[in-house]
């Protein structure tokens, strides 16, 4: 089998990664091969061996028994199945759901169990905190438990349930731009409209996204459609080959009106949900693959398992909070195919501006229970590239008035294009949308970065570390909760690791060990954080100019603490720690911290008892 350059790199050092790890996530993105890979490990390490494959939707149990079955006995499991696992085949595929009683035996027996779609795992969940349990506890001491995802990120704040304790480490495999340029991938190019009369901010997001009950009248309501058939009717014209395209709705009440504004425009649509048959779905996917409907309309399902690398435009009518969502969405229209260049991404439903190109997205393996609350500013990654400061990037809305009566509302970069026009309307009638937006007014990570590396050393030197050196419990004492979440930023700058990590296993590891330091100093001396609704970095800016927020006494204390990192460490080391000391005072600010404590890294009444 000829490999690409990622996969035959994983194969290479494959014995190098199951001799560190034993249970793992093997990243790469969307169309990259990862079931080839997985096909490829299994013939090289584990021929002859006991493999079980653990997949969550049938229709990734169809794809994967057609990839392995070509050099491995399979066996999909069936819930009438009983008996012993692995008799008279060496692959099993299942749904965790499935045949429990077999399921159970094969995770015992099992030399590699695999994970599609790693990002679904629930370490806490019904089903897959039995087979990790029984595999940590059972399984054989030679075995692997590897996963297979494009976005290793759960959207949970249970720190019970977190993907870092289902495995030990993540494996960068591949990224985009790099199979993009190797010609695995086809270049995204996007076309992001904001849609002014989308109401969005009235929607209660508690849930951790918009409740899909409020959010498709919402859609229905504005011109988000309109402008989605708009666009695609331009775009479709600029595609080398014919027009295959994708449709991401919220619900089937939006994805009807979607198809019959599709179909009225003179486009061959059709509709695919979870409610579709199995059978006629598949018949519908085949017929758009080979071209005969152009447009495929779907609600919650071409998100994952689905490929027709033919695919090459996808229209996204979905506002989400969820960064994996947009991710695997997007992703689905970037595979290679003949007479394949490109892959346009009309956005009108502003996830592009919160959460930026698929291609830059960043993953994260833990989360607190209203980490989702950055993307409520729709404007969230554009925001971030105004004030970077290496890359500053500047983005213009445009607000030409359309013959239709539209806005164009076409979002692109400022200097990008002669006079400023916009790409898409020709005209110049545009905004910046970081200013008229006021995304400027609220203290970013980049601001506080520049504030505490220039503020810091110098008040340090001035101080009288005699006194203030000294002071650390009083300081604690009588802290307000604010204040807290200053005093925890800055023992976290001085306590967590300023060593460069190669994952981002590696530097989730080092940043949760650091904040158990910290849980075990508040909780021998009877300090308490109480869990707080937000958090915010002009706490932190506030400390260190010893301002309204935080008083003259914790401010002095806590830089005391970060000075004397400065003084200790070179500058690349307080970079590092600084990035984690944020993520450390963020999440005690979200979660708390109290002698009731039972987290899987932490039980306070164990710790206690240990002293």
């Amino acid at each position: 089998m000829h490999l690409r350059n990622w996969q035959q790199q994983i194969i290479d050092t494959f014995p190098s990664i199951i001799e560190q790890h034993r249970r793992f996530i093997l990243k790469a993105p969307t169309g990259a091969g990862k079931t080839v890979l997985a096909s490829e490990i299994i013939e090289r390490f584990y021929k002859g061996k006991n493999i079980l494959v653990l997949c969550h939707r049938l229709v990734l149990l169809e794809q994967l028994e057609k990839a392995l079955s070509e050099k491995h006995t399979v066996h999909k499991l069936a819930v009438s199945d009983k008996g012993p696992a692995f008799e008279g085949y060496d692959v099993l595929l299942s749904t965790s759901m499935r045949a429990k009683a077999v399921l159970a035996d094969a995770v015992l027996k099992a030399d590699l169990i695999i994970v599609d779609e790693a990002h679904r795992v629930s370490p806490n969940g019904q089903i897959y905190k039995v087979i990790l349990d029984s595999f940590n506890k059972s399984g054989k001491a030679t075995a692997q438990f590897m996963g297979l995802t494009a976005s290793p990120e759960r959207r949970t704040g249970d720190q019970r349930d977190q993907l870092n304790l289902a495995f030990d480490a993540i494996i960068d495999c591949a990224n985009i731009e790099d199979l993009i340029s190797e010609g695995v991938l086809v270049q995204p190019v996007y076309r992001p409209h904001f849609v002014h009369n989308l109401d969005l901010e009235s929607i209660d997001i508690s849930s951790g996204d918009f409740p899909v009950a409020t959010l498709a009248p919402a859609i229905i309501k504005s011109s988000m459609i309109d402008y989605a058939i708009w666009s695609y009717h331009e775009e479709r014209t600029n595609i080398s080959s014919k027009p295959v395209s994708a449709w991401f709705c919220a619900d089937v009440m939006v994805a009807e009106a979607t198809l019959e504004s599709i179909q009225k425009s003179g486009i061959e649509a059709a509709i695919v949900t979870a409610a579709t048959p199995l059978k006629e779905r598949m018949k519908l996917l085949e017929s758009h693959e080979n071209g005969e409907i152009e447009a495929m309309v779907s609600v919650g399902v071409l998100a994952e398992g689905w490929d027709n690398p033919n695919c090459n435009i996808i229209v996204h009518l979905r506002p989400t909070l969820s960064k994996v969502l947009w991710g695997q969405s997007v992703g689905r229209g970037l595979r290679s195919a003949p007479g394949k260049d490109k892959c346009i991404i009309i956005d009108v439903s502003s996830n592009w501006s919160t959460f930026g190109p698929v291609e830059k997205l960043e993953w994260s393996l833990w989360s607190h229970r209203r980490s989702y609350l950055q993307f409520m500013n729709r404007f969230n990654w554009i925001g971030e590239r105004q004030d970077d400061e290496d890359a500053q990037e500047t983005y213009l809305l445009c607000k030409n008035e359309l013959p239709n009566g539209m806005r164009c509302s076409h979002i692109y970069l400022k200097n990008a294009y002669e006079n400023e026009t916009c790409p898409v309307c020709g005209t110049f009638a545009a905004i910046d949308i970081y200013k008229e937006q006021k995304l400027d007014s609220s203290l970013n990570e980049n601001k506080l970065h520049t504030l505490f590396f220039e503020r810091v050393p110098k008040v340090y030197d001035e101080m009288d570390l005699s006194v203030w050196s000294s002071l650390g419990r009083t300081a604690w004492k009588s802290a307000t909760p604010k204040e807290q979440v200053f005093l925890t930023f800055c023992m976290a700058f001085k306590e967590v690791s300023g060593e460069p990590t190669k994952s981002e296993s590696d530097y989730w590891d080092a940043t949760i060990a650091a904040e158990t330091l910290i849980r075990g100093y508040l909780v021998k001396n009877k300090f308490q954080i109480v869990k707080q609704n937000d958090f915010n970095l002009a706490d932190i800016a506030d400390g260190m100019l010893a301002g309204t927020v935080v008083r003259a006494l914790q401010s002095h204390y806590g830089i005391s603490l970060c000075g004397d990192v400065f003084k200790n460490f070179s500058d690349a080391e307080c970079d590092r720690k600084y990035h984690k000391a944020i993520k450390i005072a963020e999440r005690l600010a979200m979660i708390g911290c109290s002698h009731q404590d039972n987290l899987p890294y932490f039980n306070a009444a164990n710790y206690l008892a240990s002293l």
